[in-house]
């Protein structure tokens, strides 16, 4: 299974991992890319010489390509930006706003960008800003979220823009790509479903939350900061929606929420951390190695496309 994904980034079937913040590590990214798919370290908040060294340690662990997801909302965004250009990492992807003002730098030192959207006019933005490709994030994924499902934003930004997209939130296996495809992505990006693949440095306690997770295991806490936050319900976000319904100010709001997801899914405190999750973890339902969730994933995806093209020529099969 090739698509323009694949040729973009020289990576053997369309699966990207999701640039998890403290969970895009050297160890998950390499794993992943070494599977054939295309890992991201998540540089999250955490400051140029943590990036720096988990993009030396992952090349150490591979030579396939990797790249580096930048938090625009970081206070270390400015020197994280000269740490992928110094160390020459090929591909970047960026979430939590607009990366338009880095992108011709980005671009002059040969760097493939693919920023991650939640709307339309974001995505045709960045694609005249020169993005190769672009992430259309639906509500249903874990972390900042947007307000439009991947159902709905995927084929319209698909029409919106020329380059490559690849769809990201609510997508954990094969039917989720085979859809994806069906909507004119050529990608998926899974950040979930990797949480629980056995490379995955999260805390043990944070995988089987996951996967004794259910439909509604997840609430979005945040909206009236500006930056609504899909997480697994626990005691953390209950106070924190019970804050916002009070009146509590963003300031503090930012302060209660202040390492809570270190707390939560490298900790494992499963109560007082914040556990961030898509709807999708009501699909997870075991640990697996990396390399062995992209092969599931591509080979069940390939099937539901025969079983697809046999119900096309055998409408009576229905």
């Amino acid at each position: 299974m090739r698509t323009a994904i694949c040729e973009l980034f020289d990576i053997e079937y369309p699966v990207i991992q999701g640039g998890m913040a403290w969970l895009g590590t050297a160890e998950l990214v390499s794993a992943v890319s070494e599977g054939g798919g295309l890992g991201l370290i998540g540089a999250g908040n955490a400051p140029p010489s943590w990036v720096r060294e988990q993009i030396r340690l992952t090349r150490e662990r591979t030579d396939k390509p990797f790249g580096v997801n930048i938090m625009l909302m970081s206070p270390f965004v400015e020197e994280i930006i000269e740490v992928v250009l110094g160390e020459g990492v090929a591909i970047v992807s960026t979430g939590g706003g607009n990366p338009g003002v880095y992108i011709p730098r980005l671009k002059q030192a040969g760097i493939k960008v693919m920023p991650v959207v939640s709307s339309v006019a974001l995505a045709k933005r960045l694609e005249r800003a020169g993005a190769d490709a672009i992430v259309a994030e639906g509500m249903e994924s874990g972390g900042h979220i947007g307000e439009t499902t991947t159902m709905v934003l995927v084929p319209q930004v698909v029409d919106g823009v020329d380059v490559p997209v690849v769809a990201a939130g609510g997508i954990g296996d094969g039917r989720g790509l085979a859809a994806a495809l069906s909507l004119g992505a050529q990608g998926v990006q899974v950040g979930t479903r990797f949480v629980c693949a056995a490379e995955c440095i999260a805390h043990a306690k944070f995988k089987q939350k996951i996967i004794e997770a259910r439909d509604r295991a997840t609430m979005v806490t945040g909206y009236t900061t500006g930056h609504p936050v899909r997480c697994l319900e626990n005691k953390m976000t209950r106070q924190f929606m019970a804050m916002e319904k009070g009146g509590a100010s963003v300031a503090e709001l930012e302060r209660f929420g202040d390492g809570k997801l270190e707390l939560g899914v490298i900790e494992g405190d499963m109560e007082n951390g914040s556990l961030m999750a898509g709807q999708i973890a009501g699909l997870v339902k075991e640990i697996k190695p990396a390399a062995a969730i992209i092969r599931e994933i591509v080979a069940e995806a390939e099937l539901v496309i025969a079983k697809l093209n046999f119900f096309v020529l055998n409408p009576c099969s229905f």
